[in-house]
């Protein structure tokens, strides 16, 4: 048994996969230390460690495998995963079109840092953004400002670029004075090659810099900005006349900004059903705190993984305090828009414990607040399953 609530086989252990998670955390961290086109030695460790056992497993199944390090990224970059020579790899895991590595960028995509997140726990990616939301949590608590942390958290969603002459706004904000040792350093200075010409220029869609292409163009880090189309520019930034520009670093970007725009999308459409929406409460127990005209109270959590099946084995339910009524997870509908079993992969894989967690698309919480609105109490009004009793199954 697998502890989880289908009967998917368990792939968590399978060897090839655990071989990517390898390649993946090689991407990172090369990623962290240089462009991944600048092939500059030494190789961090992890990247001859991942290679190593890539090359075995390619010999063991006949397979010729890369020369070196730049062609493992090679093949990051062109080849999709169902087309490594990895003759155990489950076919149905992974997409058609999934890399590790953007084609158009260069730079590692989104599943790649789920994958490395996943892999032997260790991401220093994810231990960096727990250290700086629990350093955050506690200088709050101990300043007894909650509304300090919900500052701090809009922070990241709304402002991941600063430049000079913003700086002293930030740094003056009293909300955010019990926070400002991490804020002074989480914004990380921007390269000054980054832009075209001296100008960088923001996404209009989700505020992060864009990478310029080789061709011309620009390109998002963000999974859901090209899902919809070309990024557009936004703010042009010319370091001549705006100084310094600096940004949040990049694991902030990835596991709290990006998330954090479905977040607050969310509050705005509940909010503009004339919900009272409490964002991050009880210092980030869950994302939404949606309470209703009755008193009846939602409690959300937002995710926005690109797999799924990532997504469903770090299942986990929802923390009984503030206390709520219904509780659900939440992505952004474009995921499941991408991806047609994205909610049956999450249930399968969804762990045993988690069994009563549903995930909803954002378009169906915001649609069964409108059923409750207009008196309707049935399933479609809901976002936790009923328990026996026909009550809210998770009120404290």
């Amino acid at each position: 048994m697998n502890g989880h609530t289908g009967t998917a086989p368990d792939w968590s252990a399978n060897p090839d996969v655990v071989l990517l998670r390898d390649v993946a955390t090689a991407v990172v961290r090369l990623d962290e230390v240089a462009e991944l086109d600048s092939f500059a030695l030494p190789y961090p460790p992890a990247a001859q460690r991942a290679l190593d056992r890539l090359v075995l497993a390619c010999l063991r199944g006949g397979a010729r495998p890369p020369a070196g390090v730049p062609e493992m990224l090679h093949w990051c970059r062109t080849r999709p995963l169902r087309r490594w020579p990895l003759d155990d790899l489950p076919l149905d895991l992974f997409d058609r079109n999934n890399r590790l590595i953007d084609p158009d960028s260069g730079k590692p995509t989104q599943l790649c840092g789920e994958l490395e997140v996943k892999g032997a726990g260790t991401s220093t990616g994810r231990q960096y953004v727990e250290r700086v939301i629990g350093e955050a949590m506690n200088a709050c608590r101990a300043a007894s400002s909650p509304q300090s942390y919900t500052a701090f958290r809009r922070l990241l969603v709304t402002r991941p670029v600063l430049t000079e002459a913003e700086w002293p706004d930030i740094s003056t904000d009293l909300y955010l004075d019990p926070v400002q040792f991490l804020v002074d350093e989480i914004y990380a200075p921007v390269p000054g090659g980054h832009g075209q010409d001296g100008v960088s220029v923001a996404c209009a869609r989700c505020l992060t810099l864009l990478t310029p292409l080789v061709g011309g163009g620009w390109w998002c880090e963000r999974d859901r900005c090209r899902h919809l189309g070309p990024p557009p520019p936004g703010r042009r930034l010319p370091v001549d006349e705006v100084g310094e520009i600096r940004q949040l670093r990049r694991p902030l970007r990835q596991f709290v900004t990006g998330p954090g725009h479905a977040e607050v999308e969310l509050e705005g459409k509940l909010r503009a059903l004339g919900l009272a929406v409490e964002m991050w409460p009880g210092f980030d127990a869950y994302d939404l705190r949606v309470t209703f005209p009755d008193g009846h109270i939602w409690a959300i959590d937002v995710k926005d993984w690109t797999h799924p099946g990532f997504l469903g084995r770090a299942a986990t339910v929802v923390r009984a305090e503030p206390p709520y009524d219904e509780a659900c997870w939440a992505v952004p509908h474009f995921r499941i828009r991408e991806r047609a079993d994205y909610l049956l992969t999450f249930a399968r894989e969804r762990p045993a414990h988690a069994a009563g967690l549903r995930l909803l698309s954002d378009e169906q919480v915001a649609g069964a607040a409108r059923k409750r609105l207009r008196g309707e109490r049935g399933p479609g009004a809901r976002i936790a399953p009923e328990n026996p009793n026909g009550k809210g199954a998770d009120r404290a």
